[in-house]
């Protein structure tokens, strides 16, 4: 028998292009959160990230929470919902104000003020602000303070990082989910997720990058300061490799991504000269032996490439050498064999390969970089919920006033 919806429950959607995932967590003590439900359902109305079916994503987001739900023997009404795409865009800017709080002390409306005028940017008609997220603040010629609230002086700064999105993708999401029955509490960047389930606060503060290797997405977040600074969304993924192999061998697809997860490895310099795979062949023909070795040399340009083009990405914003707590590799792809060892031969920087932290409950069933996003998207809700006491209107990176939109209440 199921319990009844509990207000205190919180639900991340991680709505990806290969599967859709539902995480269903309950407070703990001193902030933490247990898990006690996942479910998860084959994605096959999702290209690169963006809802292209919405009837299939509907059905597939029917079936992901209604496992979880039969998991933890819950009814859930409302999600955190990720969201990636290559129509993502990140734009760091900044804004200043009067402090007008009584004998010049910062008050909480002069911290809403000052970001409020920082997001003042020019936008197209078909694009809306996700997130804005603070990154330090100034107190007259006092840089880097993180915590304004109750300093003194007479003009307040605010450097804060701007991630926007297409309208028609965010509403395709939220009328996904919306069309399952269920309510999106709010929508969030998958790579804020990601970073936010796999990150020790020491690499935040440090400077890291985070790459979340997804089935169509490769999301990427630099956080330094405890803040984010960069983010981008590339559409290439796990399925380019699975694509390339199915070509190279000459298999069908669904094999293909079978031999990659059983197989796969992403440095040819791994694997012994002598090992074989067993590759079905197309039209009925006999399946051939190969030689691991030649299945290795097609994995490995395609995840070169997506690493190579993350660092011409953060070289091109000015962050090549941010990065000082070195990267952290997500996602379902970053399970294959040998692929923090090619990220740290492109990045020259120490690699680790990062599973969801901080989370109790059902934790031995989550650790593993494919829950990364659905874990984060927990945390980021229960984290809000916890600092606005009511509807979420903060991100979950520790600081009270950074604010996201209620762009849903303007759409709906």
């Amino acid at each position: 028998m199921r319990r009844p919806k509990t207000p205190d429950l919180v639900v991340g959607l991680d709505v990806g292009t290969t599967k859709i995932c539902a995480l269903i967590a309950e407070p703990a003590a001193r902030g933490a959160l247990n898990v006690i439900g996942v479910g998860t359902a084959p994605s096959r109305g999702i290209r690169r990230g963006i809802v292209v079916n919405i009837d299939s994503t509907v059905e597939a987001i029917k079936t992901a929470v209604g496992e979880a739900e039969q998991m933890a023997g819950v009814e859930v009404s409302g999600v955190y919902a990720g969201i990636a795409g290559g129509h993502i865009r990140g734009v760091n800017s900044r804004g200043a104000v009067p402090i007008t709080g009584k004998h010049h002390e910062v008050s909480a409306d002069d911290v809403d003020r000052v970001v409020e005028a920082a997001r003042a940017v020019n936008l197209p008609q078909d694009r809306e602000i996700i997130h804005v997220l603070p990154q330090s603040f100034v107190v007259d010629d006092g840089d880097g303070v993180r915590e304004p609230i109750g300093m003194s002086g007479v003009r307040l700064e605010v450097e804060v990082h701007i991630v926007t999105g297409a309208v028609t993708s965010i509403q395709n999401v939220v009328r996904s989910v919306n069309r399952a029955g269920l309510t999106v509490q709010d929508v969030v960047l998958e790579p804020l997720a990601s970073a936010e389930a796999v990150l020790y606060d020491d690499e935040k503060e440090l400077g890291v990058v985070v790459i979340d290797i997804g089935g169509g997405t490769t999301d990427v977040a630099l956080l330094r300061n405890g803040a984010v600074w960069h983010t981008v969304v590339l559409p290439l993924g796990g399925d380019h490799i699975s694509n390339d192999i199915a070509i190279g061998l000459r298999t069908p697809t669904a094999d293909a991504e079978d031999i990659k997860k059983r197989y796969g490895c992403a440095l040819t310099a791994l694997v012994p000269a002598e090992e074989t795979v067993d590759v079905p062949a197309v039209g009925g023909r006999k399946p051939r032996q190969l030689s691991r070795q030649l299945l290795s040399e097609i994995i490995q340009p395609r995840v070169e490439e997506i690493f190579t083009l993350v660092a011409r990405e953060l070289a091109r914003a000015g962050f090549q050498d941010a990065a000082t707590a070195g990267v952290v590799v997500t996602g379902g792809t970053s399970i294959m064999q040998g692929v923090p060892e090619l990220a740290e031969g492109i990045f020259d920087q120490p690699v680790r390969r990062g599973d969801p932290i901080g989370v109790g409950g059902l934790a031995d069933v989550i650790q593993s970089p494919i829950y990364s996003t659905a874990v984060g998207l927990a945390l980021y809700g229960s984290q809000a919920r916890s600092e606005s006491g009511a509807a979420p209107s903060a991100t979950p990176m520790g600081r009270l006033t950074r604010l996201v939109t209620g762009f849903l209440s303007d759409i709906f």
